[in-house]
């Protein structure tokens, strides 16, 4: 593209500028070369004389360095004080010094010249036409105007010798030599002739080897240079600028004047050509390449332009009125000194105003270039992205302004962009907007909803699920996604967000609350860990027993058992299927979608399908179909809770709730309190069934109950028995209870109260051995009433009347007492029990007065014998000795009581029970041995007597027991009246008995 076809902009500020010389030696008209550095300005003149400009274009100090020659090249060593001067008179070979600025000679004032040289050329005198020398001054270039070139090594700086050799030869003149130093150090010269670009290697592997040619094209005195921050050379040809590089020729971009001079600033390249009119005078090639005289460039005029080649454009161009003779850098600017003697300044404007500039010619992705060129930061980057966007909206080009908007979506606030794509028409630029927000993490909540509802108001499933299973980090706030899936009825692509991310107990809410697939909701909580898994069977619990009981009750039964382990699925590797239609291709096509989307089996054939296919939503095999189970994964170690926290969760589910309850007590890993619970809410249970039954139903969940109840140990408190037995009217549980505990005169009477004769007969004969008292109880019950009476009958009757008397539980006239109470009891009825009492009555009247005529007649006896043995003699017959059995001999002792015994066998057995011998006259004051232990019983009998005289406890008692026990071995008496004769008959009443 030709340079007139490029946009051309103002981008650097011209200021003239004016030298100023106290001394007025310098006239800049006579300048014959300029260099620039060490923030300096050197200017050689045509008398040989050097001219030093500080910044602020005064002639700081001049000296002169050839004494007549014309100073025609120098070079400056960046950093140091040390500058390099070649001189030429076409009469001598060109002289070349090395100056030390700082070291100034005492005598004449100069610089120190620290070497000097004689360029060789063969010793042909020819000007001149190209130098070039590496920063360190270690090579030199010098091309001539005759074709050859002469490459200069050695240490100038400090004197030690150089060596010349001129590395190429040729016919054309040299218009231009540089130096390329790339990274492995090698160093290749460029060398340009007329006609031709040529290379050589002058330093590394390959050094001195003939040059080759790069291009067979060459070019002018003074258009060529190197970009010393890319080492990139330039060459300017009529047709067009060439970059070239070591391997070869790079970017080329067209030319449209005859350029006479070429610098490289910055990024920009500074071009001097001459006007189409100068272009058309007579003036001859070597005459332009090689100065022509000074009448004659004074009248031509010259256009000075910079240009950018990445950008594009012509960054600034004039009409000067003099030719150019040098372009130098120096102060951060660029510098054009004219043949006139003028020097201008050229200062880039500031990155804004060039923006700015741009910015007013709508030059909008000239500007973005610009600005990534310069290495302006993002924020001012997105800047004039988002200038550019509102410049394509306004023109209406919305798809290439949301673009602008998207690059600049870092530093944009959101609502800004989202206001203006809210039209129904644009909603596709605005899902793009708000996928970006999303990607770049910045969207909100509020960015997400509106996304979603996007998708839905489109119906876009694809991007729905595109958008929710974009890989990476998660570029949305995941509560609102699952939220607006769920409110657009998207329960999959809800569940499948729930699942990526952990949610476990999303996924159960959204496959109970809005999926309805209670079985899938079930199988996938079986698939939780166990804390999660608790959590979402106790919410849902009510629910899943309602829809899958038996299998949530399995469940209830493994977790709180502590056999709870998550399942795990493993997607087989099935065949690959044959191709069929119908109904067959439709579900293996589900299930594939299925699979893709959610990443565990726990949807099945009842999966809801999205809005989009409400109408033909297809099939899908079940789970058992698509997964296999694995039985042998480890058993998780948790406490199961108490079976108290899941009864709620059965209400309504009463055959569920039995069999939970089972199977937690087969288990038997529960705590005391745990194992009431579950034993009293089984028991309520089985009531509960039994009360809802009839008939045999009823008898079999009663059985149950009191099976449950009869067992030893069972940690159900009997008062909880009560209750519950009371409220479901389960007299069996009354019961037993009450004859576990020994109540059973209140079993007896529960059934009186119920005038449930039958029960009462049952009681009576089950429970009268153990408890007497019952049958006076059950006499007061069947005379009570008519009815009762009859129910019961009269050999019911009889029989308890017959008890009563033979145990003598009542006295007969407590029996008349208890029978006259009402008129239900006739004297037929209680004729025979009268007679047969009054007949023992009689009976045991005759056998007392018996007994009193016997005890009165033995004890008239008793008294004859003591008043014999007190006034008459005793009379002694024994013949023969009780302890030896031998006949009499005296001594003998006689006792009273008509036994006699030898001296010595009462000595012998004294001496046995006393441990010594005892005199004859002790002896005869012992006791009869034979009657010894008679007389010790009474005597024993008598001390027991006196001490029970005084323990008026013991009477006590045997008067509140009823006359049931006795003072002493006296027998038994009936009454309380027999207790106080029997007491006083065995003298423990104080009265004074016989010794």
């Amino acid at each position: 593209m030709a340079l007139l076809l490029w946009k051309a902009f103002d981008f650097f500020q011209v200021h003239p500028v004016k030298l100023e010389d106290d001394d007025r030696s310098l006239d800049i008209s006579d300048v014959s070369s300029v260099c620039a550095g060490s923030d300096s300005l050197f200017l050689g003149s045509d008398n040989g004389f050097v001219y030093i400009v500080g910044p602020s274009w005064k002639v700081i100090r001049n000296f002169r360095a050839h004494d007549t020659d014309r100073i025609t090249h120098m070079r400056q060593v960046e950093g140091t004080s040390l500058l390099l001067t070649i001189s030429e008179d076409l009469s001598s070979e060109p002289l070349l010094r090395v100056w030390a600025l700082d070291k100034i000679v005492k005598k004449t004032g100069l610089p120190t010249c620290l070497s000097e040289i004689r360029i060789n050329n063969g010793h042909k005198q020819f000007p001149i036409s190209a130098f070039t020398a590496l920063d360190d001054l270690s090579q030199l270039a010098v091309g001539f105007a005759n074709g050859s070139v002469t490459v200069v090594r050695g240490d100038l700086i400090n004197d030690l010798g150089t060596r010349q050799r001129i590395v190429h030869e040729g016919e054309e003149p040299i218009t231009g030599v540089e130096f390329v130093v790339n990274a492995g150090k090698t160093t290749t010269l460029f060398v340009a002739t007329t006609s031709k670009l040529l290379k050589l290697l002058i330093s590394g592997k390959g050094q001195w080897q003939a040059a080759r040619t790069v291009e067979d094209a060459g070019c002018a005195a003074g258009c060529m240079t190197v970009n010393k921050k890319t080492g990139d050379i330039i060459v300017v040809r009529e047709d067009a600028v060439y970059y070239y590089t070591q391997e070869g020729r790079g970017l080329c971009f067209a030319n449209d004047g005859d350029t006479r001079m070429v610098s490289a600033y910055k990024d920009y390249i500074g071009l001097v050509s001459v006007p189409s009119v100068s272009r058309n005078g007579p003036t001859k090639n070597m005459g332009r390449s090689f100065g022509g005289s000074n009448a004659e460039a004074l009248f031509n005029q010259s256009t000075f332009s910079m240009v950018d080649p990445t950008l594009q454009i012509v960054a600034h161009s004039e009409t000067l009125i003099s030719q150019v003779k040098a372009i130098f850098q120096i102060w951060g600017d660029v510098f054009v000194l004219m043949q006139d003697g003028k020097i201008n300044r050229y200062h880039e404007k500031p990155l804004q105003q060039r923006l700015e500039l741009l910015f007013q010619r709508n030059l909008y992705p000239l500007a973005i270039n610009l600005a990534q060129k310069a290495g302006m930061d993002g924020t001012q980057q997105n800047a004039i992205y988002r200038k550019y966007g509102d410049y394509l909206y306004q023109k209406g080009d919305y798809d290439s302004a949301m673009s602008q908007y998207i690059k600049a979506i870092d530093s944009t606030e959101p609502s800004q962009v989202i206001r203006k794509f809210l039209d129904t028409q644009r909603i596709h630029n605005l899902i793009e907007y708000l996928e970006e927000l999303h990607e770049h993490h910045k969207a909100t909540a509020d960015h997400t909803t509106l996304l979603l509802n996007c998708y839905a108001k489109l119906k876009d499933v694809e991007k729905l699920e595109a958008f929710i299973k974009s890989p990476g980090d998660l570029k949305f706030d995941l509560d609102t996604a699952i939220t607006m899936c769920r409110q657009g009825g998207y329960f999959e692509q809800a569940a499948y967000l729930a699942t990526m991310h952990g949610e476990s107990e999303l996924v159960t809410d959204i496959l109970i609350e809005d999926s309805k697939q209670y079985a899938d909701a079930l199988d996938y909580i079986w698939h939780l860990d166990v804390d999660t898994a608790y959590t979402c069977l106790m919410k849902y619990a009510t629910v899943l027993l309602e829809n899958c009981a038996s299998e949530t009750t399995k469940l209830f039964i493994e977790y709180y058992t502590g056999k709870y382990k998550p399942k795990v699925h493993v997607i087989p590797i099935a065949p690959e299927p044959e191709q069929k239609g119908g109904m067959v291709a439709a579900a293996g096509h589900a299930v594939q979608n299925l699979t893709t989307l959610l990443p565990l089996p726990y949807m099945n054939s009842s999966a809801v399908p999205t809005p989009g296919t409400q109408g033909n939503a297809q099939t899908t095999v079940s789970d058992a179909e698509a997964v296999i189970e694995l039985g042998n994964a480890s058993e998780p170690d948790y406490k199961p809770p108490p079976p108290r926290t899941a009864f709620s969760a059965f209400i309504d589910h009463s055959d569920n709730f039995i069999a939970f309850i089972e199977a937690c007590l087969e288990a038997d890993c529960f705590g005391e309190q745990d194992k009431a619970d579950l034993y009293t809410t089984l028991f309520e249970m089985y009531l509960h069934k039994a009360s809802e039954r009839k008939g045999v139903r009823r008898e079999e969940w009663e059985a149950k109950a009191k099976k449950l109840i009869e067992g030893q140990d069972l940690p159900i408190e009997n008062s909880n028995i009560l209750l519950l037995s009371h409220l479901s009217d389960f007299r069996d549980g009354t019961t037993l209870v009450k004859e576990q505990s020994g109540l059973l005169f209140d079993i007896f009477r529960s059934y009186t109260s119920a005038k449930d004769t039958r029960g009462a007969i049952k009681a009576l004969r089950k429970y009268g051995g153990m408890e007497p008292q019952l049958y006076p109880a059950a006499l007061a019950y069947f005379t009570s009433d008519a009815r009762i009476l009859d129910e019961a009958g009269p050999e019911e009757l009889e029989s308890v009347l017959q008890k009563i008397d033979e145990d003598g539980l009542m006295a007969p006239l407590q029996v008349i007492q208890t029978l006259g109470a009402n008129t239900v009891a006739t004297m037929g009825m209680i004729k025979p029990y009268l007679s047969e009492t009054i007949a023992r009555e009689r009976r045991e009247i005759a056998a007392n007065k018996r007994q009193c005529n016997s005890f009165r007649k033995e004890t008239a006896q008793k008294l004859d014998e003591i008043k014999e043995l007190g006034t008459k003699p005793a009379v002694f017959q024994a013949q023969r000795c009780p302890g030896c059995g031998g006949a009499l001999e005296l001594p003998v002792v006689h006792f009273l009581c008509k036994h006699s015994f030898h001296q010595r066998c009462l000595k012998q057995q004294a001496g046995t029970e006393g441990g010594d011998g005892a005199a004859a006259g002790d002896a005869t004051g012992s006791e009869c041995p034979v009657c010894s232990m008679n007389n010790s019983a009474v005597r024993a009998m008598k001390t027991r007597q006196d001490e029970w005289s005084t323990r008026h406890d013991l009477f006590k008692d045997a008067l509140e027991k009823g006359g049931k026990g006795g003072a002493g071995a006296g027998g038994q008496a009936e009454d309380r009246f027999k207790t106080v004769a029997g007491w006083f008959g065995q003298g423990v009443m104080g009265v004074s008995t016989l010794e």
